[in-house]
């Protein structure tokens, strides 16, 4: 029967095109595709071949496969981009870093005229560069300032090396400038007037007054000096030393409290460091590195405390840290 419908489809074919080729050239052209169409599933289903069914699948499967990889280049082109503006916002974050904010910093709890104040600095900066932000948070000039921290704070040094750690408090002492010219008489009058009585004078140490304390000689249990050194006060009190009676007495600077405490034993006169007009020293002829000190507590001459056999690495400290750098001494 199909070899039949194979006869008659030819003998069809070759009538129309032979009726159209010369008239519609475009109707023999679109007959002839769809015979050969015919005629290829004709003789493949009388052979039992599956050839064209395959062949029809396979366009499907074609465009199944082309709307997957369609798909594909989506999802990629969406992940290429999603990695761009990753990269662009990594990027942005990266260049808005603060080169400041690398720096490692401390916090530091500054107590200035029983005003607390709290400051975050970098830890390797110097007692100077401190001393200009206690400047700006008090409005106290960094030559008015007396910095403590386990003793008189060094300028020179930078927080990392003195060890100030997190939470350390920070003492300051001072004035401003206007509270200095508000007093009626100025520590440094007082200083420049002792200091040209003092020219005029023999040496302290030959004076009678003195003599009689001297003469007793050095203390066994003094502490031991340093000629030519330069020293911050030590942690523990300086004792060992006289006093005016020949007594023995020991001075503990309690920088927290402001105050110098005098011990005898006796009695401890707790004495604030702000009330000490002036401090005078000299050198103890035949032993140079010691020294005799006074702590002026009045207007006058006759309020003097003095103290004998200071060893000299001290002194200096002493007298910063009761007076300040920024007085005249």
């Amino acid at each position: 029967m199909l070899s039949h419908v194979s006869e008659r489809l030819n003998t069809t074919f070759v009538a129309v095109c032979f009726l159209n080729n010369t008239t519609h050239p475009a109707l023999c052209t679109l007959f002839a595709s769809t015979y050969n169409r015919l005629y290829t599933i004709i003789m493949a289903t009388q052979d039992g071949s599956e050839e064209v069914i395959m062949e029809t699948e396979a366009k499907p499967k074609e465009a199944e496969a082309l709307g997957e990889d369609a798909d594909k280049g989506e999802t990629e082109s969406k992940s290429h981009t999603a990695a761009e503006d990753t990269t662009t916002q990594d990027s942005s974050i990266s260049n808005g870093d603060d080169a400041d904010d690398e720096l490692e910093k401390v916090d530091l709890k500054i107590i200035w005229n029983k005003n607390k104040y709290d400051l975050k600095i970098p830890v390797d900066n110097t007692g100077a560069q401190l001393k200009e932000r206690i400047h700006s948070l008090t409005g106290l000039p960094p030559a008015m300032q007396k910095v403590m921290y386990k003793g008189l704070l060094p300028e020179d040094k930078t927080l990392r090396e003195i060890k100030i750690t997190n939470g350390a408090k920070i003492m300051v002492v001072g004035s401003t400038m206007n509270d200095v010219l508000a007093v009626n008489t100025p520590k440094e009058v007082i200083q420049q007037e002792v200091k040209a009585e003092e020219d005029k004078k023999e040496p302290l140490c030959r004076q009678k007054q003195h003599r009689k304390v001297l003469d007793k000689g050095k203390p066994d249990d003094i502490m031991a000096s340093i000629k030519g050194t330069k020293e911050r006060l030590p942690t523990v009190p300086l004792s060992g030393m006289f006093n005016k009676s020949g007594g023995k007495v020991r001075l503990t600077f309690k920088l927290e409290q402001d105050q110098l405490w005098i011990g005898t034993k006796e009695r401890t006169e707790k004495v604030p460091m702000g009330s000490i007009k002036n401090v005078v020293s000299e050198t103890i002829e035949g032993h140079e590195d010691y020294y005799m000190i006074a702590f002026q507590l009045g207007p006058t001459e006759a309020s003097q405390y003095w103290v004998y056999w200071v060893p000299a690495q001290f002194v200096d400290a002493i007298k910063d840290t009761v007076l300040g750098k920024w007085q005249y001494f």
